[in-house]
């Protein structure tokens, strides 16, 4: 599975960005796509995700009522709608998907993802 994610950029607090992650190959395979973000000496950590099938989503407390997770009906694109942006909010943005179904238990964890898109930096400042 090939990811590419976009959508990236600098906005002012309380601004919105949305973020899409263009997804190809062998998707049929796929239990979830996630979104995760490395902010500068952090490790990654994990921002929202979607269930392949039936379309349940997660999200992290630090995020949720703010960010949004959505797909398309063809399941090719993976969008992070975010709004309210904060400064603490400035990192790199990854999308995943995963093959494991282990991450139907735990779709917080980055170890459950086996494929990586890279990254696309959003920065949240004045």
């Amino acid at each position: 599975v090939q990811l590419q994610a976009s959508g990236g950029g600098l906005v002012q607090p309380g601004g919105s960005l949305r973020l899409s992650c263009a997804v190809s190959g062998r998707t049929a395979s796929r239990y979830a796509l996630g979104w995760f973000r490395q902010a500068p000496g952090m490790e990654r950590e994990f921002v929202a995700a979607i269930m392949w099938t039936g379309g349940t989503r997660y999200y992290a407390d630090s995020v949720k009522g703010r960010f949004t997770i959505s797909r398309d009906n063809a399941k090719t694109t993976v969008y992070l709608q975010m709004i309210s942006l904060k400064p603490e909010d400035t990192a790199v943005y990854f999308c995943a998907s995963s093959s494991v179904r282990a991450v139907i238990l735990t779709p917080r964890s980055p170890r459950q993802y086996d494929d990586w898109g890279q990254g696309t930096q959003v920065t949240v400042s004045s």
